[in-house]
């Protein structure tokens, strides 16, 4: 059984276009996921990576949105926007309300999944209450005592740790899958992490190199 650790945004395209791949490859055999949603743009500059507003206009065009197109086909996962209308807006409330998710217990992945398909398909704000609550509710999920949680202390310093991890450990966007110490960032390692579920490849080392 391994342990994925699964850091992504809650508004992230790349982690929605990968989201229904991931769930089909874990389904297959036992494993334990860890949900680590996290504050993307603060572990972008905190990585020392370059401000996504930033960043050249070619370079935005292509990985925001020839990417995007690419990869929209390839996993059959449908895409409305190249950017929503609230897609700058606070990460805290959606991300709150998953980590409160998974302090109850509850099934987190279909939540995950219903933000990010609600955003990028549906233009939906995920900072806006009203807007999250139509989401749980449409995936069979009480919303009310996720949000008397989410904002509790605890929850936010959660958050909060989740960021500062992120940075310590140079993850380098969203998402990243950690399997058993092993990182694959980008949902087109994806398939690599399949083979990684059922023929972990050894952790390249120095002195692995000089062996050879």
């Amino acid at each position: 059984m391994a342990i994925i650790e699964y850091f992504y945004a809650t508004h992230s395209v790349y982690a929605y276009l990968g989201a229904s791949t991931f769930s089909t490859i874990t389904s297959k055999s036992d494993h334990i996921i860890i949900h680590k949603p996290y504050n993307l743009p603060e572990a972008i500059t905190g990585i020392g990576s370059t401000n996504i507003g930033d960043r050249t206009e070619a370079h935005l065009d292509y990985f925001f949105r020839r990417e995007i197109e690419r990869w929209s086909e390839y996993r059959e996962v449908p895409i409305k926007t190249f950017l929503p209308t609230h897609h700058f807006n606070s990460l805290v409330p959606s991300s709150a309300m998953i980590i409160a998710g998974i302090e109850l217990g509850l099934e987190i992945d279909t939540l995950a999944h219903a933000m990010m398909k609600f955003h990028w398909l549906y233009d939906a704000d995920l900072a806006d209450k009203e807007t999250l609550k139509t989401i749980a509710n449409s995936i069979g999920i009480d919303p009310m005592p996720l949000f008397a949680l989410s904002e509790t202390e605890d929850i936010l310093k959660a958050f909060k740790a989740n960021t500062i991890e992120a940075i310590d450990r140079s993850i380098f966007g969203s998402p990243t899958y950690i399997v058993d110490g092993d990182m694959f960032y980008g949902q087109d390692r994806l398939e690599l992490v399949e083979r990684a579920l059922t023929k972990p490849c050894l952790l390249y080392t120095s002195d692995a190199a000089d062996e050879e």
